[in-house]
């Protein structure tokens, strides 16, 4: 690997998320982030690149990249990139994901409650404003991971206008057992404002599969009003929604 490329490869990193370099051999270039607990290594081998990531959630990050870049090839732990262009969008995509995955949802959570608890004032401490700061940064940090995870987008129609998103929970946030539960960026979908008031009201819910399922409460003229005659489908599922799901759906109306 000659200067040219190793500086290339850094700016590309810095540019998609991996923005510290870290010491390794000549023949690589180690990278990691502030941000997001993941690190990679990347390789040259043939005028292509070799990135082998490590993550507190390591198979789920190999698995969910393997999903959302299908024609890229993986050889053992390492995902091949061809050109500098799916070398940015791998470092990009695994940036999002290791910001998203569990439990690091969780772990920013305890960190941000911890700074804005410590402001508050000691006669306020234990009260229901305490409750009402842990469940707002809760929510925040919820919303944070699903927008990193789906990438912007309605799960549902792939609409990607962030002000209409809202981070829907398939098992409610007062009924979850802990605050694992709570931030699992598999304890629901992101979805667009309408969609998010009918999944709440468990109106529409999802198979296994990720097919919408619409309650019989909505007649046929208010499916039309709302875009919902067609067949729709999750951009994508996977088995850690199943729990969740099919929680929500023992409340499907």
């Amino acid at each position: 690997m000659n200067p040219f490329q190793r500086a290339l490869i850094e700016k590309t990193g810095h540019d998609y998320g991996f923005e510290y370099v870290l010491s390794g051999s000549e023949g690589s270039v180690n990278l990691a982030s502030a941000r997001q607990p993941a690190k990679v290594a990347i390789n040259l081998e043939s005028s292509q690149f070799a990135l082998s990531f490590t993550s507190p959630a390591h198979a789920l990050l190999n698995a969910e990249l393997m999903r959302s870049f299908p024609a890229v090839a993986c050889t053992g732990e390492s995902f091949i990139a061809p050109d500098q262009d799916t070398l940015a969008a791998l470092l990009r995509r695994a940036a999002e994901l290791a910001h998203a995955l569990p439990n690091q949802a969780s772990h920013d959570f305890d960190a941000r409650l911890q700074q804005e608890l410590a402001e508050l004032p000691a006669d306020l401490k234990g009260t229901e404003v305490e409750r009402v700061v842990r469940q707002r940064v809760g929510q925040q940090a919820f919303r944070s991971a699903m927008l990193d995870y789906w990438g912007g987008s309605c799960a549902l129609t792939g609409i990607a206008l962030p002000e209409l998103l809202r981070a829907s929970h398939a098992k409610p946030w007062a009924e979850c057992a802990s605050d694992i539960e709570r931030l699992d960026v598999f304890n629901g979908f992101l979805l667009s404002a309408n969609l998010d008031a009918l999944f709440d009201r468990f109106l529409i819910s999802f198979s296994d599969t990720g097919g919408l399922l619409i309650s019989a409460r909505i007649s046929s003229r208010n499916k039309a009003l709302l875009g919902l005659e067609l067949p729709l489908q999750l951009r994508w599922i996977v088995d850690e929604h199943l729990p969740y799901l099919r929680y929500h759906r023992s409340k499907f109306v």
